[in-house]
């Protein structure tokens, strides 16, 4: 799909096609459809950042909490969205062994508990093993380090689901 196509869908068709790309906050995309036309996709992806940015730490927070917990009861279950799915499929995380699953588990928890959200990293640009040792380093950040270190996570993921979406041949593009 290219800009152009971009700038002409409907506000409908703009928010089913893009409301994805911050993990269930297809109200990002509906603010960012009125900012058309955009020059390219780096200015879609700036706009989608711009309002992150300009929302109150409240706001920050929310979107971090929309996030699946990485390999928890929501991939098991099969209640994740289809990018979230196969994100942490191609990281790995539903193939853990039950020594991860335990040690990953406990960290999901001990995470939430310090920072009130989901541990949040781009699952696409990791495998399992990074994942793991990220979330063991990141528990001991201070709480404004990692809400920060989360909302610049949640705009990798924005990035590749973007090009996902309007480039063909995107895998790992960042």
């Amino acid at each position: 799909m290219d800009i152009g196509t971009v700038n002409a869908l409907p506000y409908e068709d703009f928010v089913n096609i893009f409301g994805n790309v911050v993990e269930k906050c297809p109200i990002i995309t509906a603010a960012v459809w009125s900012r058309r036309p955009f020059a390219n996709l780096a200015a879609l992806e700036a706009a989608i950042s711009d309002f992150i940015e300009a929302l109150p730490d409240s706001g920050k927070e929310g979107i971090l909490r929309c996030h699946p917990d990485l390999a928890g009861r929501d991939l098991q279950s099969g209640m994740l969205t289809k990018e979230s799915r196969e994100e942490q499929a191609r990281a790995g995380l539903d193939a853990l062994s039950s020594a991860e699953a335990w040690r990953i588990t406990r960290l999901n928890e001990e995470y939430k508990r310090r920072f009130g959200f989901p541990f949040v990293v781009c699952a696409r640009m990791n495998d399992k093993e990074e994942i793991l040792k990220q979330l063991s380093e990141r528990c001991v950040n201070e709480p404004a380090v990692e809400k920060a270190r989360g909302i610049e996570e949640v705009k990798k993921i924005c990035r590749l689901r973007l090009q996902g979406v309007v480039l063909t041949d995107a895998h790992n593009k960042l």
